[in-house]
């Protein structure tokens, strides 16, 4: 039998898994890998019904998404499939969720259901774009929601039309942001004895993601435009060629201006006294003139060579790597930040550690996806099933 080893963070805390796709199951991996017991519950296959997964079930993107969880089959249209979720809802402390609100009504998930069984639950729903109004009920990607957040249009190299980022960054954005707002709730809970309804959206998590590019319309009304690799505001922070590859520099505000200017004070010995760069906003009024300056002079050296001048002289800066690039680098292997999990068939698996370091309670990765329903009669059983009602279950196909 499984269980989460004792010790970490989240020791006691029991999460009910139904999240699909990305966003939801983003949500759950941070309780998952930090100790909670996390129940992971799937369809049948007698139930017919078609599961939106990212990709074959032992391939990289299940397995990055659902390590360290206990994993059930169960037929949620049958009224006996219900009954068992709501006797698991009763032994529960959070229920992750990504249903329409009709389909959520219609199987027993609803908020007002689920807390009436049991007062203590925090229910997270994750929609595209949210329980209620006029988009409740249609369906909702990472793309989608990067177009309607306003995140593409500012992506990108002006005029070449919008661009969509190169990860899916809403789908993880919203499943931290529930996350948090899981958290939050459990807090709360420990003064009220009550737990809530916590609710993500793609939409909103992706205007959360806009951030200061929001707050330039919001507050000034400015339309942010698209300037590809350079900082909307802020120059010179931007992508440079040089000799073998290329150089990011982030040398925005005149105090690392003034850095950047002594550190190419021999190729450039005038750059610090040009009236074009004087300030912040002439640097980024006159953009196109500094990046020509500055590019002409980065192509002369090495990637490495400029990383190694720039960082004496405290000016952030670094390189631009391919995926296989990112994994050998000396401060990604420091920083512990590729795990491997043992999994059944494949062997060790390599896939990312958990993204926040604990002093005392750092998160584990102690068990990888496996087959479906691998822990059903385990569960069951805790829930008071006999070995004969098990087997009447999985007779009439609801596990």
């Amino acid at each position: 039998m499984f269980r989460p080893s004792s010790g970490g963070a989240f020791e006691g805390l029991r999460v009910i898994d139904l999240a699909q796709v990305r966003s939801g199951p983003t949500c759950v991996k941070q309780f998952a890998d930090f100790g909670a017991d996390v129940i992971r519950i799937e369809s049948p296959p007698a139930s017919g019904r078609v599961e939106v997964v990212t990709g074959p079930r032992d391939g990289a993107d299940m397995q990055n998404l659902h390590r360290n969880k206990r994993l059930i089959t169960l037929d949620l249209k049958a009224p006996r499939g219900r009954e068992v979720l709501h006797r698991l809802v009763a032994t529960a402390d959070v229920l992750v969720e990504n249903y329409r609100p009709d389909v959520k009504a219609r199987l027993g998930i609803d908020y007002d259901t689920l807390s009436a069984i049991n007062p203590r639950i925090v229910l997270a729903s994750i929609s595209g774009f949210g329980q209620d109004g006029p988009y409740r009920d249609r369906p909702g990607f990472d793309q989608i929601a990067q177009g309607m957040c306003g995140l593409m249009s500012v992506t990108g190299r002006p005029g070449e039309g919008p661009m969509r980022a190169g990860a899916a960054v809403v789908d993880v954005a919203t499943g931290l942001y529930a996350a948090l707002g899981v958290m939050t709730a459990l807090f709360e809970r420990q003064r009220s004895g009550r737990g809530q309804w916590v609710q993500a959206s793609l939409l909103q998590s992706g205007l959360g993601l806009m951030d200061f590019q929001a707050a330039r319309w919001l507050v000034d009304r400015q339309v942010p435009p698209q300037v590809g690799n350079d900082h909307p505001t802020s120059m010179p922070t931007s992508a440079y060629p040089t000799a073998d590859g290329w150089l990011n520099l982030g040398a925005g505000g005149d105090s690392i201006w003034t850095r950047l200017c002594a550190a190419l004070c021999a190729e450039l010995p005038g750059l610090r006294d040009d009236p074009r760069f004087a300030k912040d906003v002439d640097r980024a009024t006159n953009r196109v003139a500094l990046n020509e300056t500055l590019a002409g002079v980065f192509r002369g050296r090495t990637t490495d060579d400029w990383i190694e001048r720039l960082n004496a002289l405290g000016v952030p800066c670094g390189p631009i790597y391919r995926v296989d690039e990112v994994f050998a680098d000396p401060q990604v292997v420091h920083g512990g930040m590729v795990a491997t999990v043992p999994h059944p068939t494949r062997g060790e698996l390599e896939v990312l550690a958990p993204t926040a370091t604990l002093s005392r309670t750092p998160g584990r990765l102690e068990r990888a996806l496996g087959p479906k329903g691998w822990d059903t009669d385990d569960v069951l059983a805790e829930l008071g099933y006999s070995a004969e009602d098990i087997a009447a279950l999985r007779a009439e196909g609801t596990v």
